[in-house]
């Protein structure tokens, strides 16, 4: 199984890819509406506003969450 290299989603099946190309390395919730992959700023503010939905934390508390979360991913190590 293949994880999104964006935001570590696993992709189990053909729709949780990006446009539902097995061949591209992130998910549907990293892509664009033309299937580009998110810019960092872009994932950023996503996950953070996940976080603060699905957790309720504060902003801050969230963003560097998000942070924390998003430099591990090979998207984001340079």
């Amino acid at each position: 199984m293949k994880m999104c290299i964006a935001c570590g989603m696993p992709m189990k099946t053909q729709k949780d890819f990006a446009m539902g190309d097995e061949k591209k390395d992130y998910c549907i919730y990293c892509a664009r509406p033309d299937g580009t992959m998110q810019s960092y700023e872009e994932k950023l503010e996503s996950m953070t506003g996940f976080i603060i939905k699905t957790q309720g934390l504060d902003e801050k508390v969230a963003r560097k969450a998000s942070s924390g979360m998003l430099a591990k991913l090979p998207a984001w190590k340079e």
